[in-house]
């Protein structure tokens, strides 16, 4: 199984400049798990310290926003795309 998780430009610096990651995790916690493993770091700036998604964090299985999903329980299958959104905010 193989799955893609896009990188934003934000973090792409604590994932080596890699825009795009290749990962074979079966769950979005699981994926989380691995890009940090792979990358030391990029972990708590998705997830807070009780392991919950940080509120300005959007991630998207394909283009649905794993909230409207099962959270970071969501369930990856072959092909998938796990996108990562920073919130952007303005005024």
């Amino acid at each position: 199984m193989s799955i893609t998780i896009r990188v934003p430009s934000t973090l792409q610096p604590l994932a080596e400049g890699q825009r795009e990651v290749a990962d074979s995790s079966e769950t979005v916690s699981a994926a989380i798990a691995s890009l940090e493993q792979r990358y030391p770091g990029i972990g708590p700036k998705l997830l807070d310290d009780d392991g919950k998604l940080r509120r300005y964090i959007n991630l998207y299985v394909n283009q649905t926003d794993v909230r409207f999903l099962s959270g970071l329980d969501s369930q990856l299958k072959d092909g998938d795309e796990l996108s990562i959104v920073p919130a952007v905010a303005g005024g």
